[in-house]
């Protein structure tokens, strides 16, 4: 089954679920708007690897958002971007952890070998393929920062 179709069938649960499942339909239903305005505007039909993009993008959004309302005092929309990313990650594979990440960090920096923070697009162009969708952006590039300055 496609992340499409699992979209599909997780949003006739959530509509069947009334009140229990309010929160999952609109983000489900954010999500899959998103997907087609992606596939209207580029005139192309996503496959799993484009809806990752496409989760993994909500999600760097909604986090960049909670940092912004905490500065706020904004807890209440802070704890509903939490949630909608609860919701999200169930979509997204299983995420790397921060050891995991170090060690691909060094793998890559050992094949390009890097030596000055000049490498850093280097680095990131072998590593990236490798965590895409499975690691956050901001920790892969902290790491390799840390690695090669």
């Amino acid at each position: 089954m496609s992340l499409k179709e699992k979209l599909a069938n997780d949003m006739k649960e959530a509509m069947k679920a009334r009140e229990a499942g309010k929160e999952r339909l609109s983000v489900i239903r954010l999500v899959r708007g998103a997907i087609r305005q992606i596939e209207i505007d580029q005139k192309v039909e996503l496959d799993d690897e484009g809806v990752l993009a496409v989760i993994s993008k909500e999600v760097k959004q909604r986090r960049d958002s909670i940092e912004e309302f905490k500065k706020g005092g904004r807890e209440d929309l802070v704890a509903q971007n939490e949630a909608d990313i609860a919701v999200l990650m169930e979509y997204l594979p299983a995420q790397l952890s921060e050891a995991e990440v170090k060690a691909l960090v060094d793998e890559a920096v050992a094949a390009v070998g890097a030596k000055d923070p000049k490498d850093m697009g280097k680095v990131m162009k072998e590593l990236m393929p490798k965590v895409k969708g499975k690691a956050d952006g901001k920790l892969v590039n902290q790491l390799v920062k840390a690695a090669i300055g």
